[in-house]
Formats: structure tokens, sequence, C-alpha cells
């Protein structure tokens, strides 16, 4: 055991370590406040009801945490919120406008293909427990794919961040400007340079309050406490075949990034297990049941209408630069925000955002993951002068920034199985699917070796 003077130089929680209750609460909000812009602005883009966002996202986190508790003996310290990767299939089933909950009976139908896509990731995962490790994911779903496809859903929705933009120019890009401020020049300066988005939203909001663009009237005559809008899934739509394809195959893009999550996370606790001379928790063990309570937790925003989501990165560097890494302070931030669900105010708040500060908050946020997708296949140094790999990566790209914007609501005029895809096949899930079947063909057919770029 570690000395008295060790504990005082080095504080800091375990997954299995739980703080007094006083500091639980305050660990638990500060973990609300980091996932909150991003989570409630997907719900805001999709159309999705936000006091269901935010409960569905506090259920899947306290489920996910408890099951990993009963399962391996110990947390694994992960936030779920919703994923940005899956907007553009989302949007293409609900056809959303920005802070207008669509009906529900869209809601209900892309509910139904957010089912599947936990389905989906509980397969994966059971599949990787059964066959090995990391290896399996990088044979099915290798950085080329993963990389392109992340690419192609920022970039294809580049026109939408600007259609939303385009409500006010000025205020879109002064937002857009102070985000990009706020991000690149509060880094490293604690919690508060983990809050760009969030900074960025309340000076977009504070400057668009003298050119009256914000409505306070919603907000002054919402009731205080509210259930959550709670649907059910819809599987008797004329869409639910196209929002079950075009959602589910989404789950490419957050498979890899769950799984580098947890190696991160997993660095992080067994780093601090060691200052503290205690035992490792060795968490990059279990990356198939990582992803099959990825699964679980879309189950659970499947079942009442929540958006598609993954464990959160934003999360992870909290805990990184906190050393809290505490399940149970992570389980008092689910239940914080299930009881933000039922506050009719906060929604009444977040639906007032003006279009054109999220607009600009988008150009940043869209782009960004866009980027991301670039910056995974340099960091696994893809080697783009090789035929195979160019052919992989070109084909999702084309297909699916060029089918999403060039075609009403995203899908391809394809006239095949009309009667499972009536508008359309959509653009980003068609290609990232045609990128998996080159790279299967590539597999089975073994095309001449090429040099990398190294040699």
């Amino acid at each position: 055991m570690a000395s008295d003077s060790q504990e005082l130089k080095i504080k800091g929680y375990l997954p299995n370590d739980a703080p007094p209750i006083g500091e639980m609460i305050l660990l638990g909000f500060q973990h609300v406040l980091t996932m909150f812009p991003a989570t409630v602005l997907v719900a805001l883009l999709v159309g999705f009801h936000v006091s269901t966002v935010l409960l569905a996202s506090g259920l899947a986190t306290i489920v996910a945490l408890l099951l990993s508790r009963w399962r391996i003996g110990k947390f694994i310290p992960l936030y779920y919120g919703s994923s940005f990767s899956y907007i553009a299939a989302t949007v293409a089933v609900t056809g959303a406008q920005f802070a207008q909950p669509v009906s529900d009976e869209l809601i209900g139908t892309a509910q139904a293909g957010i089912l599947v896509t936990g389905l989906v990731n509980v397969l994966i995962g059971v599949l990787i427990r059964l066959t090995g490790g990391r290896k399996a994911i990088d044979v099915i779903l290798p950085p080329i794919v993963t990389g392109s496809v992340a690419a192609t859903i920022g970039f294809a929705l580049g026109f939408a961040a600007l259609d939303m933009a385009a409500a006010n120019w000025g205020i879109a890009l002064l937002t857009l400007l102070a985000t990009v401020a706020f991000s690149v020049y509060l880094q490293g300066r604690g919690f508060i340079g983990m809050l760009p988005v969030l900074l960025g939203a309340v000076f977009g909001y504070l400057i668009s309050i003298p050119f009256g663009l914000v409505d306070f009237s919603s907000v002054a005559s919402a009731a205080v406490v509210q259930a959550p809008h709670l649907t059910l899934p819809n599987f008797s739509s004329n869409l639910t075949a196209t929002a079950i394809f075009g959602i589910a195959v989404m789950a490419i893009a957050t498979i890899p990034e769950s799984t580098a999550h947890l190696y991160q996370i997993g660095l992080y606790v067994d780093h601090l297990a060691d200052k503290l001379e205690k035992d490792r928790y060795d968490l990059s063990q279990y990356i198939g049941f990582n992803l099959i309570l990825d699964g679980i937790g879309d189950m659970v925003n499947g079942l009442i209408g929540g958006v598609a989501g993954t464990n959160y990165g934003e999360n992870n560097s909290l805990m990184a630069i906190t050393r809290n890494y505490s399940g149970p302070a992570l389980i008092a931030a689910g239940v914080i925000a299930i009881v933000m669900s039922f506050s009719g105010t906060l929604s009444a708040f977040v639906n007032s955002i003006p279009l054109a500060v999220t607009g600009g908050l988008a150009i940043y946020l869209f782009g960004v993951i866009g980027m991301q997708g670039v910056a995974l296949m340099m960091a696994e140094k893809v080697n783009l002068f090789d035929p195979k790999q160019l052919a992989i990566g070109a084909t999702i790209l084309v297909v699916g920034v060029g089918g999403h914007i060039g075609y009403s609501g995203g899908f391809l005029p394809i006239p095949l199985l009309p009667g499972i895809f009536p508008q359309g096949w959509p653009a980003i899930a068609t290609g990232a699917v045609l990128g998996i079947l080159l790279n299967l063909i590539f597999i089975a057919f073994k095309p001449p070796a090429v040099e990398s770029l190294e040699d």
C-alpha cells in the first residue's frame, strides 16, 4: 500500500473507487458538462427530442457501467453520448430541420435502424471475443475503410453546415471564429479548455440577442418539470429497411473509435494504479466486451427515442486531466443527465439556439470529423501510392460525398430493390459497403505487393 505522504501527493480515483458523496456529485456534474454540447447538438440536428436523448444517454451509461461491474468485476469507465457519425444517415430518414423535432413516426423509423446498429455492435463484439482481439477488426475494417468513411461523413455534411450558416452569415462566422479560438488558445488550460464548443455556443447565443434572433417566449412558457417524449421503434414504415441499412452501416466509423477510447482509458487507469501501488485493471483486454456494451447502449437509445451513439473521447480526456476514473462518479453523471431530461425549461432553452449559431459550430465540427478520418489514415500509415488502397478510399469518398450532396435526401437513384429502398440507396452507407466489399475482394484475390512509403 502507498504511504500517507504518497496518497497526499497522488490524488485520483480508480474505476472501482467510490468518492465521498459530495465529490461524486460534483465529479458527475463535470462529466455532464463535458458530454452535454455534443450530445444535445446531435439531437437538434437530427430532429430528436433533446430531453429524450439526455434520458437515453444517462440510461445507456448506467446500464453499461453496471453490466461491466457485474460481468468482469470492474467498471469500464466510459460515458455514452450521441455520435456525429450517425447524423447524415439519420437525417436522411427524418429529413430534419434544425431544432424542430420531427414526427413520432419518423423518429420511430430511425429507431429501428438504431436498434439494429446496437445488434451489429454486439455481434461484432462477440466475434472479436471469439477470434482474438483487434486484429479481427483490422482485417474486416482496415484503416483505409474506417478513415475514408469518417472523412466521408464529415465532408458530406458540409453543405448542411453552410445551409444553416446562411440563416445569418455574420453570426455564423463570428461563432465559428470564436469556437476555433477557444479550441486553439484554451488547450492545455485545464477543464475550461475542454469546452470550446460550449463556449462557442454561448458566445454565438449572446451576440444573437441584440439582433433579435433569440426567442425567449418559449423558454418563459415552458413547464419547469416535463416528462421526456418517449417513442417506440417503427418497423412498419416503407423507410424502415432504408433506416436499418443506412444507419447500422455507420457502426463502421464508431467501432474503431470506441476501441481506441478503451485503449486510451486503459493506459491511463493502469498508470494511476501503478502510482498508487494498486492492482492494474488491464481494460484493454476487453475489446469485444466493450463493443457489446456499445451495442447495448444503442439498443437503449433505439427503444426509447435516443440517438445512436458511442463512448465519448471528451470524457476520457476529462478523466485523464482530473485522474478521476471512478465508475460510481460516472453513474452519478448518468443520474444527473436523467434528472436534467425532466426539465422542460432546459429543453426550451436549447431549442431557442439560433440556426446561424449552430451553423457556425457545425462548420467546425463537421470539418473536424472529416479531418479525423484523414488523420486516422495518416496515423496508421495507409499507403496511398498503393492502387488497392486508392481504389477503396476513392470509391467510398466519391459515392458517399457526391451522392449525399448531389441527390435529394442523400439517396442514390439506383433502381435496384425499390421495395427495400423506395427513395433510393443511402449514399454514405452504400459507399461504405462498396469499400468493405472491395477490401474483401482484395483479401480473396491478392494483388501484387506494393512498396510502402518508407521503402
